[in-house]
């Protein structure tokens, strides 16, 4: 009997591969729940009640965690609600001191074409940059996302908006500070330009 949950626990978490921390690849993996259950012939892992999974500086918490394998051996989880009826992840984000998380009612990897899909009040941290939705679609391959707000239950509340907090990065389109009084002023060649001869 394999537990073959290593590759798509990592993958479920909806954690661009490129900022994944590498090193965690190398850590052991560490499974809790009140039950597992496991169904080879028709590859099926059921990890059901209060699971945790850990493995480096990964962290996946949910009340329940379903993986499928096609005859292919493409895998798709799905990992629903936990505490407060969310799936929770956090991880720390290669060469960087900061973690990318997020939660949704329900989470969904599929292997096949490495897309991440957050369901219900759908939330994504990475850094300081953040968003909100009642849908994200994520596409790791192409590293492209969706965010919808969903439909309001209430027809007098206002419509339901998607929310994203984008932060500046760092020193990136900014214009230079211009140099203050006693310090030198540096010059920068103009590339290509070629200036006349000023001996003639």
């Amino acid at each position: 009997m394999t537990i073959r949950l290593l590759p798509l626990v990592i993958a479920l978490l909806a954690s661009p591969a490129a900022y994944a921390e590498r090193a965690d690849r190398d850590k052991p993996m560490h499974l809790e729940a009140n039950r597992i259950s496991i169904d080879d012939a028709k590859k099926i892992q059921i990890l059901e009640g209060d699971v945790v999974i850990t493995k480096g500086t990964l962290i996946l918490k949910a009340d329940r965690i379903v993986v499928t394998e096609d005859q292919y051996g493409f895998q798709k989880g799905t990992a629903f609600g936990g505490k407060g009826g969310l799936a929770r992840f956090r991880q720390k984000r290669e060469g960087r001191d900061d973690f990318m998380e997020g939660e949704a009612e329900r989470i969904e990897y599929n292997s096949n074409n490495e897309v991440a899909e957050l369901f219900h009040r759908a939330w994504v941290k990475s850094g300081e940059d953040e968003i909100k939705g009642d849908y994200i679609w994520y596409d790791a391959i192409s590293e492209k996302y969706l965010v919808t707000a969903g439909e309001n239950r209430n027809p007098k509340a206002p419509p339901a908006r998607v929310r994203a907090i984008i932060q500046p990065k760092g020193n990136a389109g900014q214009p230079e500070r211009p140099a203050g009084r006693g310090e030198q002023l540096e010059l920068k060649g103009a590339g290509g330009l070629t200036l006349p001869d000023a001996r003639q």
